[in-house]
């Protein structure tokens, strides 16, 4: 191929292709390394061009990409395993996001009564165990999101989706999680994961999500 462009996005492309005998977290872990090259290797085309040396541009972006799509550490990879164990049975969900941060999606049979940010005593131990993690990982960046259901008008969902969001945040830096380091949204009812037409969907609606990231690493 004469273009590197091309070459190092198919070059991505059967990264991608080859994680089929991966683990899941492997298979994340390639994704994302793999995406990042694609789109540096475009980027650091870009650069090269105005160069007048687009393979040595885009070669350069290809690895800052790759570096900069591959973040999940060694460190996250321990958080996710401490907190699959400590919600065993609860019905909270952890997952590895394909950008590579670490998800915890908690449901309102867990998290909070219909209409209350209050935080329910089935969430305590969760949060607990959750700040002893992000001790152990300082360096750690939390996004906390909440979420209602459709029930009521967005002047009373959306406040009380960031009222979810904030409880949660003051209850983790009560137990040491520096405040600075969590940032909190709510979404209100825009981001339904069911339908609100039942019971059971309303309630998989109003919940909490907590992102969990390592900090961005320079590319270049």
């Amino acid at each position: 191929m004469k273009d590197p462009r091309i070459a190092l996005v198919v070059a991505a492309a059967l990264l991608l292709g080859g994680c089929a005998g991966m683990d899941q977290t492997q298979q994340d872990t390639a994704k994302g390394a793999a995406v990042g090259a694609a789109a540096g290797a475009v980027l650091g085309a870009v650069l090269g061009d105005s160069r007048e040396d687009t393979a040595t541009g885009a070669a350069i972006g290809a690895v800052g990409g790759a570096i900069a799509g591959n973040v999940w550490s060694k460190r996250m990879q321990r958080q996710k395993e401490q907190m699959e164990a400590a919600t065993e049975g609860t019905g909270v969900t952890v997952t590895q996001t394909t950008d590579n941060q670490l998800k915890l999606d908690i449901p309102s049979d867990v998290s909070f009564d219909t209409g209350r940010y209050e935080i329910k005593p089935e969430l305590r131990p969760i949060l607990d165990q959750f700040a002893t993690t992000l001790q152990e990982n300082p360096d750690a960046q939390v996004s906390i999101v909440g979420h209602t259901d459709s029930t009521g008008t967005d002047a009373i969902n959306n406040p009380l989706s960031v009222n979810r969001a904030a409880s949660t945040r003051d209850y983790l830096a009560a137990r040491g999680v520096a405040s600075n380091r969590i940032s909190i949204d709510g979404r209100g009812s825009r981001e339904p994961i069911a339908s609100n037409a039942n019971a059971e969907g309303r309630a998989l609606n109003r919940r909490v999500e907590i992102f969990v990231r390592e900090p961005q690493v320079a590319a270049y």
